[in-house]
């Protein structure tokens, strides 16, 4: 069988960026969609984009023409996939667009919180309430996937908290004070590695598991350890040999500052906030303790690796602190 040709949209982006690198690696002929073409590519030099066959394509997943032109031009029968926030059709004309195109499997990075919110309910989408924002958007594009490739055609892939939100907090590590909300409230630390090897395995292997078993239509990933985010702000300070101070926040509206201050639109910070006010104050777990085992030993099931641990993490990536 000749190796897969595959699109990756959001190919700039730390998923997309390394799932591309490691499914070429992994033998695929990667095209890597890009809504400005000029923009270079974390990781991967010129010289080694060409070297590698890599080939760039102009595409905007607002604009579903673009992406149709994008992949019947590319010939790829995989494509990867993101949340575009911010729409309210859970980007059905883009699935409809990879469908016609030639789309035959879909890997979509979706979120573990789509899990947290169905587990219970027979894994049943529509259960998804629209006042858990960030689980309902990535549910919605799901259902639609559902919808259009069926079963077997697709995979969501829902990694939990990623390590690299704690660069959120560079501009304040930079001056040696950080605000954080509700600072005892735990997080697994996903390492972003890790969630593309997964994406990448998917791309290459198509509908089908490492084991030859189909694909299941979602998988949940999760870092190897639950930290405090003072404890995961202590290993940064460590891992920059800088002593840092932490600033507790638990008032909602200035919460919401805190994170618009670090980049993050406030209809997702306001959501964020109230998440981790209300875990400071109840049942801090995210997770049963047989979920949360399966989604850490998902990472090396699906991604051939055991799962990062924060101060590793940390630890080679430190300089993005500075």
């Amino acid at each position: 069988m000749s190796n897969p040709s595959v699109i990756i949209f959001g190919a700039t982006g730390s998923i997309g960026s390394i799932a591309a690198r490691v499914a070429n690696e992994q033998g695929a002929k990667v095209f890597l969609a890009l809504r400005d073409v000029n923009k270079p590519i974390p990781g991967l030099s010129p010289d080694e984009e060409r070297e590698r066959g890599f080939e760039r394509l102009q595409a905007d997943l607002t604009d579903a023409e673009s992406i149709k032109a994008a992949v019947v031009k590319s010939g790829a029968k995989r494509a990867f996939i993101y949340l575009m926030f911010g729409v309210t059709d859970g980007m059905r004309p883009v699935i409809e667009a990879l469908k016609s195109a030639g789309i035959e499997f879909v890997v979509f990075l979706s979120s573990s919180s789509v899990t947290v919110e169905s587990t219970n309910k027979g894994d049943d989408l529509t259960t998804v309430p629209p006042s858990d924002f960030i689980a309902f958007s990535h549910a919605q594009v799901e259902i639609n996937l559902q919808n259009t490739f069926g079963k077997g055609g697709y995979v969501a892939v829902r990694p939990s908290y990623f390590a690299t939100n704690t660069l959120q907090w560079r501009s304040m590590v930079r001056t040696g004070e950080v605000k954080l909300v509700a600072p005892n409230v735990s997080f697994d630390y996903i390492a972003s590695s890790d969630i593309s090897r997964v994406c990448a395995g998917f791309l290459v292997r198509g509908p089908k598991s490492p084991d030859g078993s189909p694909s299941p239509a979602f998988v949940t990933l999760c870092g190897p350890q639950m930290l405090s985010q003072k404890d995961a702000l202590a290993a940064i300070g460590k891992a920059l040999g800088k002593e840092l101070t932490l600033k507790g926040v638990d008032q909602e509206e200035e919460g919401i500052e805190v994170f618009k201050a670090n980049g993050i639109p406030e209809n997702i910070a306001r959501d964020l906030v109230r998440k981790l006010i209300s875990r400071s104050k109840g049942n801090d777990r995210l997770y049963a303790d047989d979920l949360y085992a399966e989604a850490v030993a998902n990472v090396e099931k699906y991604g051939g690796q055991p799962a990062t641990g924060f101060a590793q993490w940390a630890s080679e990536n430190k300089e993005q602190f500075l």
